[in-house]
């Protein structure tokens, strides 16, 4: 048998589903069912995947599929736990083509080109690049195409798409995009080495380059890479 909470959550989701043909976010299954933590969300869900009442789809955000349904105490009543668990055949809500796939998709600022070789002067732009949510955490996001290859063996290749999280510090071991001089940016991994900041490639064929504290502002930390093929 189900929870009370399980049993709310999987009608909770699967009422959206047939309304929006989108699942709801996390944050929307917390409120509805008066949950402290989206942990609680989290639980819930796993539970009800290990009793095959519902799957998650892969490499999308926010994405659940109804595998099953108990039956209801009371007509469609969301609150009310089954009597027992017995399992009616289920008919899979009919979705919308696209909504379910924009849902899934930020725009976010797409600041032209970044060297992760030599500095080249930071270009702004006005375009966006649409990125999967699953690939942002929270905060303010942008994207910088990458040029060159001194990041390499950090898995950067020259074109990937670098998402960045806005940020004014950072810590050592981060890669981190550095305004050097107020005029040029680069992509490097963040170090402090003495009175100076260190920036350090991912390419032997690349040295270290060194910038007193006052030449170097950070602008934010990789948060995610996306590749086209």
């Amino acid at each position: 048998m189900l929870t009370r909470k399980q049993h709310e959550l999987l009608c909770f989701i699967h009422d959206r589903l047939a309304e929006t043909g989108v699942s709801p976010s996390f944050e929307e299954m917390k409120e509805a069912l008066d949950l402290k933590s989206k942990s609680g969300v989290h639980r819930l869900i796993s539970a009800l995947e290990e009793r095959a009442f519902l799957r998650r789809l892969p490499n999308r955000a926010r994405a659940l599929e109804i595998l099953r349904m108990p039956e209801r105490t009371k007509a469609d009543a969301p609150a009310a736990p089954a009597a027992e668990d017995t399992v009616v055949p289920f008919k899979a809500p009919q979705r919308p083509q696209a909504p379910a796939a924009a849902n899934d998709v930020l725009e976010i600022p797409l600041h032209g080109r970044i060297a992760a070789g030599l500095p080249i002067e930071a270009m702004e732009g006005q375009n966006s690049l649409s990125v999967p949510a699953a690939l942002l955490g929270p905060g303010e996001h942008y994207a910088l195409e990458v040029s060159g290859d001194s990041m390499v063996e950090a898995g950067i290749l020259d074109g990937d798409y670098a998402l960045i999280r806005r940020t004014d510090t950072a810590r050592d071991g981060e890669i981190i995009v550095a305004l050097i001089d107020e005029s040029e940016a680069t992509l490097k991994y963040f170090r402090r080495e003495g009175s100076m900041v260190r920036l350090d490639p991912a390419n032997r064929a690349y040295d270290a380059q060194r910038y007193a504290p006052d030449q170097v502002r950070v602008q934010g930390r990789l948060a995610g890479l996306l590749r086209r093929y």
